[in-house]
């Protein structure tokens, strides 16, 4: 597609690094509640919810962890370009190029729950001006395709 881009991918200690670089670029702190969450939801290899984190952290903590307060973070997370939120599963997953601002793609696969994501933002693009057309303002594209991924169909 034409409106595809690409970007550097981060992954185990580079992603927590970058991860921590552009939180604390954005003019927050990375406490250590705060890497704890990241690295929990960055292990994970299907999208997790919040119940999934707090229980991960609260393993890891050796004491419970309300789930109220890791929400608080990922919300931080996704605004901070962090993480996604994929909306039809009420779950996040962590953003591997948190450096790149963009409208992600996800598509879901209904027999494993894997998610990709995809970028293409001529599809996005086209989504924001028409919503622009119809007097919308400060729209953020959801787009989520769900079917079978290449390994259960």
């Amino acid at each position: 597609m034409s409106g595809q881009h690409h970007h550097h991918e981060h992954s185990g200690e580079n992603l927590i690094d970058a991860a921590r670089h552009a939180l604390v670029e954005s003019g927050e702190q990375w406490t250590d509640m705060r890497a704890d969450v990241f690295t929990a939801l960055a292990e994970r290899d299907r999208p997790a919810s919040a119940y999934d984190i707090a229980e991960a952290v609260s393993k890891l903590r050796d004491k419970r962890v309300a789930a109220n307060s890791v929400y608080r973070i990922l919300d931080l997370f996704v605004r901070s370009n962090l993480a996604r939120r994929v909306e039809s599963a009420n779950a996040y997953v962590a953003n591997t190029h948190p450096g790149c601002r963009h409208d992600c793609i996800f598509l879901i696969c209904d027999s494993c729950g894997q998610v990709v994501h995809i970028d293409d933002d001529k599809l996005t693009g086209a989504l924001i001006g028409a919503a622009k057309a119809a007097g919308f303002a400060d729209v953020r594209p959801v787009v989520e395709l769900r079917g079978m991924c290449e390994a259960c169909s």
